[in-house]
């Protein structure tokens, strides 16, 4: 068997094994469903009437849903930060060295977990955003599919940053902390409200973090609005996230584990 086959067997493996604690250990799973939810409900009917306003008379509802699609990416990084940190502390990648399998597998199977998870997610998110009022008038079957894909692949990008946070921490309590300024970027950019209605400073962080350009790529998919060129950042900012993070992580877990 070749390297490449050999990998690719051993991250099949390791995958069936993240899927079976997502199983036995519902608790990140169940959050990981119900949080977005909450919020989306908590914007929606609390702040939904107050910013409006902001968002040109379009029905609050279908501006929120693309942006709330991603507090479940930037939400997951911490919690692959965690189980990766949990089996580097609890000497189960001892274990692995002792075996002939691709040790970065290990990696690459959380992080395959972590994308399957996230996309059912946003899966439910969308079914409860179509009942409260979401349409996506102008989207097709392809643009629904892009618009899957790039979640995707921000999924992905962003569980390979947050692989690398939990190989660096010492602990699961500091693997849980470190991802904290990733989760807010969300809130930070123009998923709630448009950059325009910002202060000076404040908006031209939010145009230029990698969030912003992903949420227009998806309201324009979604939505019919313009896309422009936030479509071609939002993919270069997810390729340049997962390629530093892949590389970081990986690096470091070699390290740690020569």
């Amino acid at each position: 068997m070749t390297t490449m086959a050999m990998t690719i067997a051993d991250s099949k493996t390791m995958l069936r094994r993240n899927l079976v604690h997502a199983k036995r250990y519902p608790a990140m799973t169940v959050s990981l469903l119900i949080m977005p939810i909450v919020m989306l409900l908590m914007f929606n009917y609390i702040f939904g009437g107050a910013l409006k306003g902001a968002t040109g008379g379009q029905k609050y509802i279908e501006y929120l849903t693309p942006g709330m699609m991603l507090i479940i990416p930037a939400y997951m990084v911490a919690g692959i930060a965690v189980s990766v940190c949990s089996d580097m502390t609890k000497g189960i990648v001892n274990r692995f060295r002792t075996m002939h399998i691709s040790h970065s597998s290990m990696l690459t199977g959380t992080v395959l977990g972590s994308l399957l998870q996230g996309l059912a997610g946003i899966g439910v998110l969308t079914v409860v955003a179509l009942a409260l009022g979401f349409r996506s008038h102008d989207a097709g079957v392809l643009e629904w599919l892009a618009a899957f894909g790039l979640l995707g692949l921000t999924i992905f990008a962003l569980s390979w940053v947050g692989a690398g946070f939990g190989v660096i921490a010492q602990n699961p309590e500091s693997a849980s902390n470190m991802p904290t300024p990733i989760i807010m970027l969300p809130f930070l950019g123009s998923g709630l409200v448009p950059t325009d209605t910002m202060p000076a400073g404040v908006k031209q962080f939010a145009e230029y973090q990698p969030f912003t350009p992903i949420t227009e790529t998806l309201r324009g998919l979604l939505m019919g609005t313009e896309i422009g060129h936030n479509g071609i950042l939002a993919v270069g900012w997810c390729v340049l996230l997962g390629g530093v993070g892949y590389f970081w992580s990986t690096s470091a877990f070699r390290r740690k584990t020569s």
